[in-house]
């Protein structure tokens, strides 16, 4: 029988053994360290080039590439006659009321016997299905409605007009002028066709007009116009024309639309497109025909101007009919 100093022996040299066997296999060789490096310093170049391409990615990329389908759209509204005038008009799914008016006055298509002239009403898509069916039925019957499938709300104003920009490069390209406008704007067609664009002159092009604003930011929050630092840190605005109404030829649509395509989005769009003007080098041209405010009626006055702003369906039918029944009259 082995004594407790033989016992003793051989199991300090089984520990040692098996320490040494541990460092053995944990330790690397100086060959394994080498094989090592190369796969190592790899994967560093390869995250490194990532990396930068990724970078260069976002730099070419759209920021706002308004990638949107139309869900109601009507694409072959210039196919049989080029127009002489396409007017996008903003409006909102419970307006039927205002678009039913412009419709039977100063949007009406049929107005002008030697002018074609087009109406289109844009929209987003409504959170209530209910009010979503009730504009594709009305869209059945006068085929005048455009919509994409982004939200239709107040802040997303700007794609609404991107949107109708984005309609006239696209299926309306050969037209000579547009007019963004609002569903509760009076439009006298008379001065804003024969005054204004004349169609027996050379069409013009880079034109822009309307009432041209000159102002910078509003940075308090409570505000309707707020517009916060991070989003616009300059003190002051490019000059824009009021989004209630303003006229463009037709070139400076596909202009705009892909300018903004690499523009960071505003919410108020009248001050956006203006950001984007100033991009393209257009500068607005200011007049006084077009008016965002709520202007007294009075025929003689309402002769003279080219848009009238907050007018409701019923005010809209008795201008239109006062103006059209009243023309022998002088002022």
């Amino acid at each position: 029988m082995p004594s407790k100093v033989s016992c003793l022996y051989v199991l300090t040299v089984v520990c040692w053994a098996s320490a040494l066997w541990y460092l053995s296999i944990s330790r690397p060789t100086s060959s394994f360290v080498g094989q090592m490096s190369v796969p190592v310093r790899r994967a560093k170049t390869v995250a490194k080039v990532a990396k930068n391409a990724t970078f260069d990615n976002i730099r070419t990329r759209p920021l706002n590439p308004h990638a949107f389908d139309f869900v109601i759209n009507e694409p072959k509204k210039c196919e049989e006659q080029t127009p002489f005038l396409v007017i996008l008009i903003s409006t909102t799914h419970k307006e039927f009321d205002a678009r039913q008016s412009i419709r039977e006055t100063w949007g009406d298509e049929s107005t002008f016997a030697d002018i074609r002239i087009v109406t289109l009403f844009l929209l987003g898509r409504n959170t209530d299905s209910v009010l979503n069916q009730m504009v594709e039925q009305e869209s059945q019957i006068f085929h005048d409605i455009v919509v994409e499938d982004f939200v239709d709300s107040y802040h997303n104003l700007t794609l609404k007009t991107l949107m109708g920009m984005r309609w006239v490069a696209t299926f309306c390209s050969k037209a000579k002028y547009v007019m963004k406008t609002d569903s509760d704007i009076f439009v006298n067609m008379d001065n804003l066709i024969y005054r204004l664009l004349k169609p027996a002159t050379k069409p013009r092009r880079r034109y822009f007009t309307g009432y041209v604003i000159n102002g910078g930011p509003i940075r308090d929050m409570r505000s309707k116009w707020y517009m916060s630092r991070d989003l616009y840190p300059e003190s002051k605005y490019p000059p824009f024309c009021s989004g209630t109404g303003y006229v463009f030829s037709a070139d400076v649509a596909e202009a705009i639309y892909k300018t903004s395509l690499h523009t960071r989005l505003l919410h108020l769009e009248d001050v956006y497109v203006g950001v984007c003007l100033r991009k393209l080098g257009i500068h607005p041209f200011q007049n006084s025909g077009f008016n965002h405010w709520k202007m007294a009626y009075s025929l003689c006055r309402y002769r003279r101007v080219i848009t009238v702003h907050q007018i409701s369906p019923e005010e809209m039918h008795r201008i239109w009919n006062d103006m059209s029944s009243k023309k022998h009259l002088k002022c």
